[in-house]
């Protein structure tokens, strides 16, 4: 039975570093997308300084950045939990939460689960 245990410790692990791969890779998709443009942007706005000020401005907008959480991030960090030596308590959360695996929980939960996964 401890053999099945591993083994299945064991995918669950790979399926969490193939989801933490696959997050790097589009966010570094999207950062090389995103650098062009903005280095555009920046260009005719240092010309004139009103332009500038207004781009100062930008920075409580990105404040207001929390993005919605993957489920790629929620299942990394609960795979570091379970690694930890957590399993049983990561998978009292996932019932608390309304769900018997990760995938069956709404992704609105998902702050909300981080949060009590991060008291352990």
């Amino acid at each position: 039975m401890s053999r099945i245990k591993l083994l299945l410790d064991v995918v669950s692990d790979l399926r969490s570093l193939a989801d933490s791969l696959q997050a790097v890779a589009d966010a570094v998709a999207q950062g090389g997308q995103e650098q062009p443009d903005q280095t555009t942007e920046k260009k005719p706005a240092q010309k004139p300084e009103k332009k500038t000020a207004a781009k100062k401005v930008e920075p409580p907008v990105e404040k207001a950045e929390p993005k919605p959480l993957t489920l790629e991030q929620v299942r990394a960090a609960l795979a570091e939990k379970s690694r930890a030596g957590h399993t049983a308590e990561v998978k009292a959360l996932l019932l608390k939460h309304g769900a018997d695996k990760l995938s069956d929980i709404d992704p609105a939960e998902y702050p909300a689960l981080l949060a009590d996964a991060e008291v352990l």
